[in-house]
């Protein structure tokens, strides 16, 4: 019986290699075994059928997360990322003695000014590198909650989660930091980023500081309870900041930090020294994501019935229906040892360089789970769900083999039907799987898959396919194995 497990094993690695096959029948038992252990290999084409899926809202509790609007040069239509942040205190949070600060402001210690500085990694594109536009940073009313689910379509504004009188900042930039001399600008350690200074007057609980950064500092001396850890900074004195865009079209960034900076001086007895209290808006506390599509354009878009797309931020996913049941019928006693499905990308219809990049890494997920799938931060197993790079030579993201996830789902059918004879009508979806446009992580150590999350980015794809699709159709290739 060894023998049998160890020629099946060999026997799905050559079937993998030969899914492709255009021959319906292929006979290697003869050269993968001995005469005793005769294993027939049958390989056989079907076709999976797709269409769009409007995706509307995703999870949106992310490590990565952006800032901008963009017309899509594909739609006309405007895209509009932003995002909510708390801070994290660092490690032996400190500031010199009261009596030691310099700065005064009604006889206490003061700050000398105060500021936020988003690091942008990357400009949408360089041709708009220069164009300037507008965005307004508005206090929370009271923290995102650790433990909710929230989704790219939680409006912080609609859901009264703005400070009324609180801390209102508006903003004009353009990506090149036009701020910064040339030559700092040019150097090799250079972080690009936004300055926003937060040196106005500032009012909270009936009292009045001379800006943002002595609120901060009057209560580290008057409660310093409240900097015991990020939990009790959050709930007590900062639940964080809204940013969103006000004006202004053409910028779009993904943000690599944040950091709230309050400046102050020591005086150390003999020289005046230079103090700075950090805080960094990081993984270690809550973002999240607002993304702003046009609906109508989305549903249009979905509509199109010759093709079919993957669109983010939050926006289409592809839908393809696998056929299970032909696959396995007239094959229940054999071994599906490998299923490959090719999608191939359409190219862009248009030269312009504003073009919306290529989703470089996507998930298939069975479409029933897509909520618990995220929630749960799943990753993919290699049986329900698997995960595939975009491959620019061939243009196309190839799924090498889910027989795992044909047997499966099969399994799940024949289950159901065995309860209940009309399971199948009751549950429309049970072959159904999305494609899914994702960022993953893996572990530093072992490159082991850690973490699946929404793409975030600007990105925009044609895939073969849809209800009329006046191209070759999606075709999985799939081997049996059968012992005589």
């Amino acid at each position: 019986m060894m023998n049998v497990f160890k020629y099946m094993a060999g026997a799905t690695f050559v079937a993998i290699a030969i899914s492709s096959c255009d021959e319906s029948t292929v006979t290697l038992g003869g050269s993968l075994t001995d005469e005793n252990d005769n294993l027939s290999i049958v390989d056989a084409a079907f076709h999976a059928t797709s269409r769009t899926y409007v995706a509307d809202s995703v999870l949106s509790l992310s490590n990565s997360f952006y800032l901008g609007k963009v017309k899509d040069p594909e739609t006309g239509a405007e895209v509009r990322s932003e995002f909510t942040t708390q801070f994290h205190l660092l490690e032996h949070t400190y500031i010199s003695p009261e009596n030691k600060i310099v700065g005064r402001d009604n006889g206490r210690a003061a700050a000398d000014s105060c500021e936020l500085l988003i690091y942008i990694e990357s400009a949408y594109n360089n041709n708009d590198s220069l164009t300037a536009v507008k965005m307004r940073v508005r206090e929370l009313a009271n923290p995102m909650e650790e433990g909710v689910k929230y989704y790219s379509n939680y409006d912080p504004v609609s859901h009264n989660q703005i400070l009324a009188d609180g801390l209102n900042k508006s903003k004009v930039f353009t990506y090149k930091n036009l701020m910064e001399e040339d030559s700092v600008r040019n150097e090799s350690n250079y972080l690009n980023h936004i300055r926003i200074t937060l040196n106005e007057p500032y009012t909270k609980n009936g009292v009045t500081y001379n800006n943002y950064g002595t609120y901060l500092m009057r209560n580290y001396y008057d409660h310093p309870e409240y900097f015991k850890n990020s939990y009790s900074f959050i709930h007590n004195l900062c639940p964080g900041f809204y940013f969103e865009m006000t004006d202004g079209v053409g910028f779009h960034s993904k943000i690599s930090n944040i950091g709230l900076r309050v400046h102050y001086r020591i005086d150390a007895d003999t020289a005046v020294t230079s103090g700075i209290l950090t805080l960094a808006g990081t993984k270690e506390v809550l973002q999240t994501s607002h993304i702003i599509n046009d609906k109508n354009v989305i549903k249009n878009l979905a509509e199109e019935n010759t093709h079919t797309y993957i669109k983010s931020p939050a926006g289409l996913f592809t839908e393809v229906e696998l056929p299970v049941t032909d696959i396995k019928e007239n094959h229940q006693n054999d071994s599906l040892l490998a299923a490959k499905i090719v999608f191939q990308r359409l190219n862009n219809q248009s030269s312009d360089s504003r073009q919306l990049g290529i989703p470089q890494t996507i998930i298939m997920i069975q479409k029933d789970s897509l909520i618990s799938y995220f929630e749960n931060n799943d990753v993919p197993d290699g049986k329900t769900s698997y995960y595939t790079s975009f491959a620019s030579s061939t243009n196309t993201y190839t799924f090498t083999n889910i027989s795992n996830l044909i047997t499966y789902l099969w399994q799940v059918r024949a289950d159901g039907i065995a309860k209940d004879a009309a399971w199948e009508t009751k549950h429309p979806n049970w072959n159904k799987v999305l494609l899914i446009p994702v960022n993953v992580k893996t572990s530093n150590s072992s490159s082991t898959l850690t973490r699946v999350e929404h793409d975030m980015s600007l990105s925009s794809i044609r895939l073969v396919g849809g209800e009329n699709n006046p191209n070759d159709p999606i075709t999985i290739n799939v081997v049996y194995g059968k012992f005589k």
